[in-house]
């Protein structure tokens, strides 16, 4: 019987939210090499975005608002998918916010920045899923589901991070891609990808110091770049196709 290494990506539509940087630009350009037409989500890096898609191999690519809070740009996005690619096959998301506060300060974490949070990296992702689930569902080829991929954190399980509601959010975002899992299946399979501390500008004053301090610590002792974690999405998405429900741990053994 013939070995298959992965699943191929040529002619696959791909969306991407918070694709304009850090962990989601990453996946966007492995996910262009591996030949899918990708759509780059962005908030409010549309620059960023564009210059991102121009760089990109391949043809079909293009950049869209696709703000968490607003169902108005979720929509668009379906009405855009639909009549341009009449499918979508995966779905990345990687968009989210937080700010740091220190866990003690429990009159710091306002209301105000605990819904943000809450919704931005909770209902944003979700909205995102309710909208695409049909298509995504027509788009499933025989013995080959459609594939979601949460980025989530370690922070979900460790209760350490940015902010207590950051931690919160992670963990809920942690168990709705196991209850998406279930139900979504077996056209689509939804998956987590859970990094720790990552070289990127996601957490506002952590600089590469604070992070060669951290990796220090762990088991592979260095730090992980958005590659590594990009890598992770990767696989869930070629590789790991009898995968669902459960998270890919990327953070070199900090967890530990």
């Amino acid at each position: 019987m013939p070995h298959t290494t992965a699943v191929p990506l040529a002619g696959k539509v791909a969306v991407v939210t918070g694709g304009s940087n850090g962990i989601g630009a990453a996946t966007v350009r492995m996910l262009a090499a591996a030949g899918a037409r990708v759509v780059i989500g962005y908030n409010s890096g549309k620059d960023r975005a564009e210059t991102l898609c121009a760089s990109l191999p391949g043809k079909g690519h293009s950049v869209r608002q696709i703000t968490n809070e607003s169902a108005a740009t979720i929509a668009a996005l379906l009405a855009d998918l639909e009549a341009r690619f009449g499918r979508c096959d995966i779905l990345v998301n990687s968009g989210g916010t937080t700010q740091p506060v220190p866990h003690a300060d429990l009159d710091a974490l306002t209301d105000s920045l605990f819904d943000q949070i809450l919704v931005t990296n909770v209902r944003g992702p979700f909205a995102a899923i309710r909208a695409l689930a049909p298509l995504m569902r027509r788009s499933a080829d025989s013995g080959v589901s459609s594939v979601i991929v949460n980025v989530s954190s370690i922070a979900a399980f460790t209760a350490q991070g940015s902010n207590i509601a950051y931690c919160a959010s992670k963990a809920a975002l942690d168990t709705m891609t196991a209850s998406l899992a279930r139900v979504l299946g077996p056209e689509i399979r939804v998956l987590c990808v859970s990094p720790g501390a990552v070289a990127t500008d996601f957490v506002v004053g952590r600089g590469r110091d604070q992070l060669e301090k951290m990796a220090a610590a762990t088991p592979l002792k260095r730090v992980t770049e958005a590659d590594d974690v990009a890598r992770a999405v990767m696989a869930a998405i070629t590789h790991l196709t009898a995968t669902t429900g459960t998270s890919i741990i990327v953070d070199g053994g900090r967890h530990l």
